[in-house]
């Protein structure tokens, strides 16, 4: 066979739970997987970029398996590809990299097997894979995600913006946390009193991201389903979870951790350092990221080469 045509996709990082809203809420951030793939004769990846050395380039590419594993749910065979990953997500670190990966290789498959899926069809299939629809609602739909798997195993996800006013950052730590390590300090069940808390603190921040009310933070970021319990992998989260400055609406945990996110009202960026700070008492150096909401969740192009946005 000969080549076909390169198509090109990125897929946005994303920062799930917000806080309260665990397995729910989620947000894509202005940091990218960027892929060119296209039909080939055989299986050939390269990887660069951040994180690469943990990036398989062979058949156990997670990419490249999430491809086959929708060709297998569809009964097609899919064609070997030749794949070229360029990454920017760090690994490891509660940014949704899996997510990425996972809504990437969904969006592969539908090209290549011609499958002409809707967007909210890509998203229900990574849904799917990943078990919890979150991080790759944001990977779908961009900006702020609520989403749910409803009873009928079907994923629904509605999309918010950001008020203009208020601005987020990562602040990632030196270390990695596996998502599995992560899951396993969570208790089986909550009581009652702690499962109103989270609903009572989801809906506050759902309503103050949808009306761009600052005073009901930090209140609306607070949480007893995970971050209480992950306090003891991430040295200073707790600390981190009680900082109050002037312009800091607050933290919370980016999906398993151990990255914090920090929603601040523009004019006050120098809080992000705070965080910073904590994690340096702890002997932990920390970078922060100054990153932006993603607009626009993944976007797939002939090679034409897909619009940037960073002008925007």
């Amino acid at each position: 066979m000969s080549h076909s045509a390169w198509s090109t996709l990125r897929v946005p990082a994303s920062s799930a739970n917000l806080g309260p809203g665990f397995d729910a809420l989620g947000m894509a951030l202005g940091i990218y997987l960027r892929c060119r793939f296209r039909a080939a004769e055989r299986l050939e990846i390269r990887v660069r970029g951040r994180d690469a050395e943990q990036i398989p380039a062979g058949e156990d590419n997670l990419i490249w398996q999430t491809a086959l594993a929708v060709a297998c749910d569809v009964r097609e065979k899919l064609p070997p590809i030749e794949l070229e990953i360029d990454n920017q997500i760090p690994i490891g670190k509660g940014l949704g990299s899996s997510a990425a990966a996972l809504t990437a290789g969904v969006v592969i498959a539908d090209r290549l097997l011609g499958l002409h899926w809707k967007p909210l069809r890509i998203l229900d299939e990574a849904a799917r894979i990943e078990g919890h629809p979150d991080n790759v609602a944001a990977c779908v739909l961009g900006s702020i995600v609520a989403a749910a798997i409803d009873s009928g195993g079907v994923a629904r996800a509605v999309r918010l913006e950001l008020p203009a006013r208020f601005g987020v950052a990562v602040v990632a730590p030196d270390f990695d946390l596996p998502t599995t390590t992560a899951r396993a300090v969570l208790p089986q069940s909550y009581s009652r009193e702690d499962a109103i808390f989270n609903v009572q603190r989801a809906a506050l921040l759902i309503a103050a991201l949808a009306t761009g009310t600052a005073s009901a933070f930090p209140a609306a970021l607070e949480d007893r389903f995970h971050q209480p319990y992950r306090a003891s992998l991430i040295p200073g989260l707790e600390e981190i979870l009680r900082l109050r400055a002037p312009g800091l609406l607050g933290c919370a945990l980016s999906g398993a951790g151990p990255s914090i996110l920090v929603f601040y009202e523009r004019g006050f960026e120098p809080v992000c350092d705070l965080v910073r700070q904590i994690f340096a008492l702890h002997g932990r150096a920390a970078e922060v990221i100054w990153t932006r909401i993603a607009e626009r969740g993944y976007e797939v192009d002939e090679e034409s080469g897909v619009r940037s946005q960073e002008s925007e």
